[in-house]
């Protein structure tokens, strides 16, 4: 079995830690661990624990807080991984065969595309596009690619929502109609949610669990709770998905680490979990203005669309260099990192990160403008 090179992940390890301006990074300014323990008994009863292998599938009490994010969960309809990069993995390990298919939205994070080229028959895309609604664009959901790319030979439907890059959210109808093509056919449906919490306005987004016997989510504390550093995620599932996926995952990791396992049960306590969604809303909506006030002067060169969710926007751009070249150039020449859109299955444009310390995301918008003006 041949796997391709994960063309995101490997730029941003090789060059996220050499460059001056970092705009390439996906979440807010990390929590620590002083933020989440409360008080000189809570600090000492960390730092005393002995540092033993945790239950495989999580603590208790964390599979509790978790089972708790999603209307009709149990603790039995949970395991917990090492991040929700491993959960997606060891799920899409565990649903797909040789001789069948992977129907994966685009643009999309492309770890499913990935793993789906290398374990199943082939993925079949279909996309979030621009469309005017109401008098204003917005990222929507191609239903008639969508029902092409479904077929009796797909074995599992992948959907992020809110969506990494746009920062789209998918509204009950479109929601609906992926669960009405898994349906038809039968399909498991895998649904990425590791933004949700991380809204811009309102409520929390709706989940796609229980709207469907065959419903997978995963998720993890590295977007909508600031702790990316944990790399601790889980799947939620039924019952009998959950006991296949620890067979599979007693072959990785075996276990999530100790002490993440304790920081994130503190932090899905639900006082601890109301202060972290509202830091993180707090500093979505005062840096996204700067962001937006940075991009104006170029609004009739390039296609944006306000985000939703998470701490990521993403633009595209009118021109005939392909954006990995021009991200590479711009990291080169400028020290400024960049995700290009091809890297998430789009064509011309960027996603750029605006969680980061205001003042240094300014600096770097500054020097992005002055590279991309130049070349």
């Amino acid at each position: 079995m041949r796997i391709e090179k994960f063309e995101m992940e490997r730029m941003q390890n090789l060059y996220e830690s050499e460059v001056e301006f970092n705009l390439s990074v996906s979440g807010v300014m990390p929590l620590s661990p002083r933020d989440l323990l409360d008080g000189k008994d809570e600090v000492e009863q960390f730092l005393s624990a002995d540092l033993f292998y945790s239950e495989s599938t999580g603590s208790g009490l964390l599979r509790e807080r978790i089972a708790g994010l999603y209307p009709g969960c149990l603790p039995e309809n949970v395991t917990v991984t090492n991040g929700t990069s491993e959960a997606n993995y060891v799920t899409l390990w565990t649903l797909l065969e040789a001789d069948q298919r992977l129907a994966c939205m685009l643009p999309n994070y492309l770890q499913a595309w990935g793993i789906g080229r290398a374990y199943a028959a082939g993925v079949d895309p279909f996309h979030l596009v621009l469309r005017e609604e109401s008098g204003q664009l917005r990222w929507a959901l191609d239903l008639d690619e969508l029902e092409r790319a479904v077929t009796r030979q797909t074995r599992v439907i992948f959907v992020n929502t809110p969506n990494n890059p746009t920062g789209a959210i998918l509204n009950r109808a479109e929601m609906d109609a992926v669960v009405a093509a898994a349906r038809r056919v039968n399909a498991w449906l895998v649904v990425d949610e590791v933004y949700r919490g991380a809204e811009l306005e309102g409520d929390i987004s709706p989940s796609f669990w229980g709207m469907y016997e065959k419903v997978v989510v995963t998720c993890g504390m590295s977007k909508a709770f600031a702790l990316p550093g944990l790399r601790l995620g889980w799947v939620v599932a039924p019952v009998k998905l959950i006991e296949e996926v620890w067979v599979r995952h007693d072959y990785l990791t075996l276990t999530p680490g100790l002490l993440s396992d304790r920081l994130a049960t503190l932090a899905l306590e639900p006082t601890r979990h109301a202060a972290i969604r509202a830091r993180i809303r707090t500093i979505l909506q005062n840096n996204l203005p700067h962001f937006e006030a940075w991009i104006e002067p170029i609004r009739d060169v390039v296609r944006y669309v306000r985000p939703q969710a998470g701490a990521i926007a993403y633009f595209g751009y009118h021109g005939s260099i392909p954006s990995a070249l021009l991200a590479e150039r711009l990291h080169r020449a400028g020290s400024v990192l960049v995700v290009p859109g091809e890297y998430f299955g789009l064509e011309r444009g960027f996603r750029i990160g605006y969680g980061m310390n205001t003042e240094k995301m300014k600096a770097g918008l500054a020097r992005l403008q002055q590279m991309m003006a130049n070349l």
